[in-house]
């Protein structure tokens, strides 16, 4: 694997980061604005709605140029919204602060995709994304604990600036590491970007996303109070066994980029119908707290099993024209997080019990299989005969440095 992918890892570290420290921060972040803790978690759904605006948008506006330079400049943004955060005056600077740092998120990771699947040979593909997402599961293991402990003994704002720095080492480590040659212009442009998006195939991958990471964030956003309502653990271990969680991710992550460059198909159907079992088992599992904890590092293996895979679904689907349909797959991701967490409450209001958020996550899972189905459909139907799914091969020529 080329080295340019640590470049790419160091910049998912600090995006990982700065998306997930800011539930830990809440608390600290109303104190001193002296805002209402659910007035202060709009902070957290800003950065999410900067994702979703900014991965389309800011892949669509950059469709010629050279993927390199798109890279660094998506990193510079990352690091002005982050320092606009740290110096923030106030809850509305702030607010459009994390807005602002939102927009380079799904971009990066969209584009990057693109970027590491052609400085590797077909059928080291998938394990070349997992290697990039790889810097976004350890900063929950290492970058969010850190980052949370600093801002609660520096204050906040030392924790924006500690991404800020973050960010900078990624800007020097792209450019010294993604050669020219790896990130030319693409000559499809604006408008065959936009071609990718009318693919009914590409919108079916974009579905299976939203529902298969709807089912782990409906479950995830409400592990807290299973923890320790349902597990009895207090309070204090829920940061470790969060932890754990980065663990099961991280292992998901690397298992998952190795077995979807055999089978990329298989690899996605496997996981999620690991994640449907694991999240049914939910209930019973938090009934004490050795099974509760292996339940955490579970979810995190079976639900990032299918990122990998998902990526590159996408990607194949809109071959000819990958940026965009890329970034807008990590837009699916926040849109996931945002519509599982909201089916999880719906599941917790209706009095249905502490663990009810998993069995709807499982339900979600399920329908995940089933998109996932009749894109498997669709697509057997435009090529009869072909039992499984490959990543489209970027021929050699094609990366040659655009004129």
């Amino acid at each position: 694997m080329p080295l340019a992918l640590l470049a790419l890892a160091v910049g998912a570290f600090g995006i990982g980061t700065t998306e997930f420290v800011m539930m830990g921060l809440l608390p600290d972040v109303a104190a001193d604005l002296h805002v209402s803790l659910p007035t202060a978690g709009h902070l957290v759904s800003a950065y999410a709605l900067g994702v979703v605006v900014g991965a389309p948008l800011l892949a669509a506006v950059t469709a010629r140029t050279s993927r390199r330079t798109v890279l660094i400049s998506l990193m510079v943004l990352f690091v002005a919204g982050n320092a606009l955060s740290a110096f923030a005056p106030g809850y509305d600077s702030l607010l459009a602060a994390r807005f602002l740092s939102g927009l380079p998120h799904g971009a990066f990771f969209g584009v990057g995709a693109v970027v590491a699947t052609t400085m590797v040979a077909p059928e080291r593909k998938a394990r070349s994304v997992s290697l990039m997402f790889l810097g976004l599961t350890v900063a929950n293991i290492v970058g969010v604990p850190v980052a949370t402990l600093m801002g609660q003994h520096l204050g906040w704002r030392a924790t924006f600036l500690g991404v800020s720095a973050i960010g900078l080492a990624a800007i020097a480590a792209l450019a010294a590491l993604i050669p020219h040659d790896h990130a030319p212009a693409p000559v499809t442009g604006l408008r065959g970007e936009l071609a990718a998006l009318r693919s009914l195939p590409v919108w079916l991958a974009l579905g299976t996303t939203v529902a298969g990471f709807g089912a782990l964030f409906s479950a995830y956003s409400y592990v807290t109070p299973m923890l320790t309502d349902a597990a009895g653990f207090a309070d204090g271990s829920v940061t470790l066994l969060l932890a754990l969680f980065g663990v099961g991710a991280t292992i998901g992550n690397l298992l998952g980029g190795r077995l979807a460059d055999v089978s990329l198909r298989g690899t996605l159907f496997g996981g999620l119908t690991a994640l449907a079992a694991v999240l049914a088992l939910f209930p019973l599992l938090m009934s004490a707290g050795w099974s509760a904890a292996l339940a955490v590092v579970l979810l995190g293996v079976a639900a990032f099993v299918t990122g990998s895979p998902l990526q590159l679904m996408v990607m194949e689907k809109a071959s000819a024209a990958p940026s965009l349909a890329s970034s807008a797959n990590q837009a699916a991701f926040n849109l996931a997080n945002a519509g599982g967490a909201w089916i999880g409450g719906l599941a917790l209001a209706a009095g249905f019990g502490v663990t009810s958020p998993a069995l709807a996550g499982a339900a979600l899972a399920v329908l995940g299989l089933g998109v996932a189905a009749a894109a498997y459909g669709v697509d057997r139907g435009r090529t009869p005969g072909r039992g499984r799914l490959v990543a489209a091969h970027v021929p050699h020529e094609e990366l040659a440095p655009a004129e």
